[in-house]
């Protein structure tokens, strides 16, 4: 008896002392979140102090002083024209600050490295964690100092001035200034940097300049229609972090997730993410300059590549957005369950990105079949792209005549969309040599070959695999074999940098005027760069540059129309279509609103916000 009594008498000892470990625990938990509290709230002293001085000092220089009259309390003047709509919505009353917002991407990431990554998903993570000196108004569309508080041109239109606004600093406490600037744009035309797509961009730069540490000079080989675009627009990377790689560019080159910046979010740990994550998260950067502080603590990414998941997770509430497929659209929308906690918006962006099947021209060294614009061509006219919009995408998109949208003033009126007809595509084959010879519907070239090619497309995406499908039998009623070939993102990326494939479709982001440089002229034909089909047009590349080098805007769209003209007739692409956004977002997510860019879920300073009692993480 006595023997169990002891044992009785240490377990009780035993869950006293859990208890008070516990206990012990709890108090380290609560001193450890009052600790980060205090430090949060410490950050936002320092940066409303320092934020006070800049503003004494814009004062000063201008020659405007208030006294402790508080005549100089916060006035919406007082915010540069980029965080306006920012601070309009922290003027709402039901702003709060906190909360996460979570989407979903439906393939992984390869690297969201900057310069190095050449894929949308990667661009939209940036987008939080890079600045440039100047961005777009999406009301105006003109542009608006970010880290620039002003800029002028020179008479001769060759040299592109920027002042930066005092007190810029990255993410880890140093200082952004003009040699920040500078060493962004050698290092990225350092060829051992590889990087040819940035270079492309930035080709018409002479040289970046620091005259002094606010003030950097930007010297154009001669006047160029996109300056402020190419230089206002570059994305600056810190000398000192980034400057190491110039010694070792292959970990650069090679890297999966190098990213520090100056923006209102931060990657927590800037070298340490790698694709097998499955996800991306931001957090609020503490140390961030602007005069809005963002409003969401964390900014999440989950790698769900399969369409039904990616559906299950968004009505689990596991996800904030869900970008709809137009067959599950209008079922979705009229989902009770769905309609009470997320709204939808339907809508076509004002710079939507058109998709295209894109035709390898030379593999191996080789010409191929779609070296001859007249079997391109003929693949344009095998292409019913209306019935293709009808059946697959339920009228959820428009034709795709180019890399022009039909309401910019870049587009070629008088061109019309390639037909389906399928007579004239036969006609164009047997220019080309290829006929039925057998009388078996099948089309060979003189040699006795069939025509038969690989279309890569991305396995996980349901309407590129209807797509595929539907092409092949369309060509095959020619007597063409088009086998689908669905492929990971990774090595369909890989793919185009090799540039070994056959045909792909793929997809461009657009913008609100498209330099079609990097993607069409000749020059632009190396391994990792945009004109990964090895299309080349003289006639092309001497409109591109006369158009690049047009200042006067009436007379450069003449141009690009021009240019329009040439692809219309050469077909690198068979332009397909560009699609409607048809998505569904968590109610939760307050001020959102269509702009002149598109949808503001994305804007940059944060425009959105989660009223407090609507919050759900980090409570």
């Amino acid at each position: 008896m006595s023997r169990h009594f002891g044992w009785i008498v240490t377990l009780i000892v035993l869950g006293i002392l859990l208890l008070l470990v516990m206990v012990q625990i709890d108090r380290q938990w609560q001193r450890m979140a009052s600790m980060q509290n205090t430090m949060t709230e410490q950050a936002r002293d320092l940066r409303a102090l320092r934020r006070s001085l800049q503003g004494l000092e814009s004062d000063l220089a201008s020659g405007r002083f208030a006294g402790m009259d508080g005549e100089r309390a916060a006035r919406a003047d007082d915010v540069p024209s980029a965080f306006r709509r920012a601070a309009r919505a922290a003027e709402q009353e039901d702003y709060a600050e906190g909360d996460w917002l979570v989407q979903a991407f439906g393939t992984g990431l390869a690297t969201i490295t900057p310069y190095v990554s050449s894929d949308a998903y990667a661009s939209e993570v940036q987008n939080y964690v890079l600045e440039s000196l100047v961005v777009r108004d999406p009301e105006t569309l003109e542009w608006q100092g970010l880290l620039a508080e002003s800029w002028e041109f020179d008479d001769t239109g060759t040299e592109l001035t920027f002042r930066l606004r005092p007190g810029l600093q990255f993410s880890d406490g140093e200082p952004l200034t003009a040699e920040d600037i500078r060493f962004t744009f050698d290092f990225l035309m350092t060829d051992a940097i590889a990087v040819p797509r940035a270079r492309a961009f930035l080709e018409k730069i002479e040289a970046v300049e620091a005259v002094d540490a606010r003030t950097v000079r930007f010297v154009f080989e001669e006047p160029y229609f996109d300056a402020m675009r190419v230089a206002g627009g570059l994305d600056v990377l810190p000398e000192h972090f980034y400057g190491r790689y110039l010694e070792d560019p292959e970990t650069f080159n090679e890297s999966r997730g190098i990213l520090l910046g100056s923006g209102p979010y931060r990657m927590e740990d800037p070298t340490g993410w790698t694709p097998d994550a499955g996800r991306i998260e931001l957090e609020r950067n503490p140390r961030y300059w602007g005069p809005v502080e963002p409003s969401l603590d964390r900014l999440v990414w989950r790698v769900i590549q399969n369409d039904s998941a990616r559906l299950t997770t968004f009505r689990n509430r596991d996800i904030d957005v869900y970008g709809a497929r137009p067959r599950e659209y209008a079922r979705l929308r009229d989902d009770e369950a769905l309609r009470e906690r997320a709204d939808t918006h339907e809508y076509m962006s004002p710079t939507a990105g058109y998709s295209y099947i894109a035709w390898n021209q030379q593999r191996d060294g080789e010409p191929t079949r779609f070296a001859d614009p007249r079997v391109r061509k003929a693949m344009s006219y095998l292409t019913d792209v209306d019935r293709l919009i009808e059946e697959v995408m339920l009228g959820y998109a428009e034709r795709a005549i180019s890399p022009f949208s039909p309401r910019s003033d870049q587009h070629n009126p008088d061109l019309d969309p390639i037909p389906y007809d399928v007579e004239r595509a036969l006609e164009l084959l047997a220019e080309a040599g290829f006929r039925e010879r057998n009388r078996d519907g099948v089309l060979v070239n003189e040699d006795g070959e069939p025509f038969s090619f690989e279309l890569s497309y991305f396995q996980d995406n349901e309407d590129t695999r209807r797509i595929a499908l539907f092409l092949r039998d369309l060509f095959a009623r020619a007597g063409i074999e088009m086998r689908p070939s669905p492929t990971e993102w990774s090595v369909m990326l890989e793919q185009i940098t090799r540039q070994d494939f056959d045909a792909i479709t793929l997809g461009w982001t657009s913008g609100v005027e498209v330099d079609i440089y990097q993607m069409f002229h000749s020059s632009q034909v190396v391994s990792g760069g945009d004109n990964f089909i090895h299309y080349q047009n003289p006639e092309l590349d001497a409109v591109i540059e006369a158009a690049r080098g047009e200042v006067d805007e009436p007379a450069r769209m003449e141009l690009w129309r021009e240019a329009e003209r040439i692809l219309h007739e050469d077909q690198p692409y068979t332009f397909l279509m560009r699609r409607q956004t048809l998505a569904f977002i968590d109610r939760r997510i307050q001020n959102l609103e269509q702009t002149a860019l598109g949808l503001n879920l994305g804007a940059v300073p944060l425009e959105i916000y989660v009223p407090f009692e609507s919050q759900r993480y980090g409570q």
